[in-house]
């Protein structure tokens, strides 16, 4: 469990906070996460390098010369929003594009992706790269769609060093995919991790077992073996890795490898070197050269009891690069050149919304949309410690928390158009915002993505009907659908939203409060079946069978705030 905290809520931006108070000559806060105390030099490229919190020295401990020049930071285990990403943008490009770098899961694609869309319309150039090494997660075909563990060091590690010795965006962007494409990774846990403020581990491993094959958000193995000694440990990793090393003598690789032995939490630095021992051994037996190997924590779960092992296969412009000097918070390595590095001398921050003049009736429609998302928030509230357990079965432990800062925050949003005379449409676009900003992950971009469609329907300066009721959950469902790009049967939100608004179609006749209660019925049928599917989309993918007997979460929080719409606009 987390010993040390303040509040739960909170726990992630005081752990920024901090980090920053005790690095202030190399890190600065910014809206959204850390940037360069420094100013980025003008045309240089701006590495920004991000994820969700609970992974230190990832992600914020890796900004600093020769490395990261951002890194936004998202809530435990969740992306960051797509808002945030584009903050620290702002904060850290200076006239040479920005290569953005993050973990290939969902939430991370969404929110990165959307953040991407935005700079681009403002004129930036935008290069994105989703780290993805985890050879537990997909086939060697499919090396792209793989998950982002620990590869994430060296592939950023490689990208900054381009990038301070003079590349310019196509390059970095060119280096940093060459690295991701012979960066392969495994792990393995001995025992779950806790979020900050749970009295239980996200999932649990049998005493003499481990999970073979775990994500770094909490999720499970995708196998479980029996534990053995050190050494056995180290060659069921290696021996996974090494049947996709590629062949010797080809685009110039000779049998260099750097080698990252990784801690996932728990376990500590002898027990890692004991393991690195036999690593080490292995790697000379089969004529490999290990390159600067590092041992220690750098890609970490909060306290798992587990452990990663990468292996970069190089060449010489990569061992070059690997090799470079860089100077972070929590990774340095040499001594960077004596250049004169300009101090930051102003942030960037947002403007406030304005609120567009509004009519009476849609003041008093705007009101109960506040009343409805309060309902939200009070359900997600209640039923978070039931969604974060079954997500850490059939997914990755973040959904209930999640669910509780996404409603949160589209409640007080709300409130806080209302307080300045907001309209109904301009009241929900600012829900949808803050909701996905203070979720971050991917139900965070799907459930804002559904509030901001909805507002579409909606006027400032008109009232609203049972009918627009409909059509503004029919809207918000079909953008569940366009950004998500799930389909029923994936074992996500999806398999009760869709039946949930052909239900809605169908029993509407003039009365939105019955056709939700009704249609909300058919939603919960429909997430209690996802027990029965095997996921094929999300983190719980990864996890193929193992997800099979739990319902997705997703699906069950849809249904579940469904029939409290219901509840509320039929009393």
């Amino acid at each position: 469990m987390t010993y040390l905290l303040n509040s739960p809520d909170d726990f992630a931006d005081e752990a920024v906070h901090g980090l920053v108070a005790c690095h202030p000559d190399l890190l600065a806060e910014v809206p959204g996460g850390v940037a360069r105390s420094t100013q980025t030099p003008q045309g240089q490229p701006a590495l920004v390098v991000g994820g969700g919190s609970g992974h230190y020295p990832a992600f914020a401990g890796w900004v600093g010369p020769g490395m990261g020049h951002g890194a936004p930071c998202g809530n435990i285990f969740s992306s960051p929003s797509a808002s945030e990403v584009y903050s620290v943008v702002r904060n850290a490009e200076n006239g040479g594009g920005v290569v953005l770098g993050f973990g290939n899961y969902a939430g991370d694609v969404l929110h990165f992706g959307l953040a991407a869309e935005k700079l681009r319309h403002e004129g930036i150039d935008v290069r994105s790269v989703g780290v993805s090494d985890d050879i537990a997660s997909n086939s060697p075909e499919n090396h792209r769609d793989r998950r982002g563990i620990a590869g994430d060091l060296p592939v950023f590690k490689i990208a900054g060093a381009a990038i301070e010795a003079g590349a310019d965006l196509d390059e970095a962007e060119r280096l940093a995919w060459k690295a991701n494409d012979v960066t392969r990774s495994f792990g393995l846990a001995f025992d779950g991790c806790s979020v900050p403020g749970a009295d239980e581990p996200l999932f649990h491993v049998e005493d003499g077992q481990m999970g073979v094959g775990l994500g770094i958000h909490g999720e499970p193995g995708v196998r479980d073996e029996s534990l053995g000694t050190a050494a056995d440990v180290a060659d069921l990793l290696l021996d996974d890795l090494l049947v996709e090393e590629p062949p010797r003598g080809e685009n110039g690789y000779d049998g260099r490898v750097a080698v990252i032995l990784n801690g996932l939490g728990t376990v500590k630095y002898e027990e890692l070197f004991v393991v690195y021992g036999r690593v080490a051994e292995r790697l000379e037996e089969r004529g490999l050269t290990a390159v600067r190997p590092e041992v220690g924590e750098f890609v970490t779960s909060l306290d798992m009891a587990g452990l990663s092992l990468t292996l970069v296969f190089l060449d010489d412009e990569l061992e070059k690069l690997w090799l470079a000097p860089v100077e972070t918070p929590a990774y340095r390595r040499g001594a960077m050149p004596d250049v004169e590095r300009t101090p930051r001398t102003s942030t960037w921050t947002a403007a406030e919304n304005e609120i567009p003049e509004s009519a009476e009736e849609s003041r008093a429609l705007a009101g109960k949309i506040v009343g409805v998302l309060e309902v939200f928030e009070k359900v997600c509230a209640e039923n978070e410690a039931d969604l974060g357990r079954l997500d850490a079965v059939a997914g990755d432990g973040d959904h209930g928390h999640g669910m509780v800062f996404g409603s949160r925050g589209a409640a007080q949003a709300a409130r806080t158009a209302t307080e300045q005379d907001g309209g109904a449409r301009t009241t929900l676009l600012l829900a949808g915002e803050a909701w996905a900003d203070s979720a971050g992950g991917t139900s965070g971009a799907l459930w804002g993505a559904a509030l901001t469609s909805a507002a579409g329907v909606f006027s400032d300066t008109e009232g609203g009907s049972d009918q627009h009721t409909v059509d503004a959950l029919t809207a918000g469902i079909d953008a569940i659908l366009r950004l998500g790009g799930a389909e029923p049967g994936d074992k996500t939100m999806v398999d009760a939203a869709v039946p949930f608004r052909e239900a809605l179609a169908e029993a509407f006749d003039g009365d939105a409060g019955e056709a939700i209660a009704s249609a909300a019925q058919v939603a919960r049928e429909a997430a209690d079946k996802t027990a029965d599917i095997t996921a094929r989309l999300g983190r719980a993918r990864v996890l193929g069978e193992k997800s099979v007997g739990t319902p997705d979460p997703g699906a069950l929080s849809f249904s579940m705030l469904m029939a409290a719409l219901g509840d509320h606009l039929s009393g």
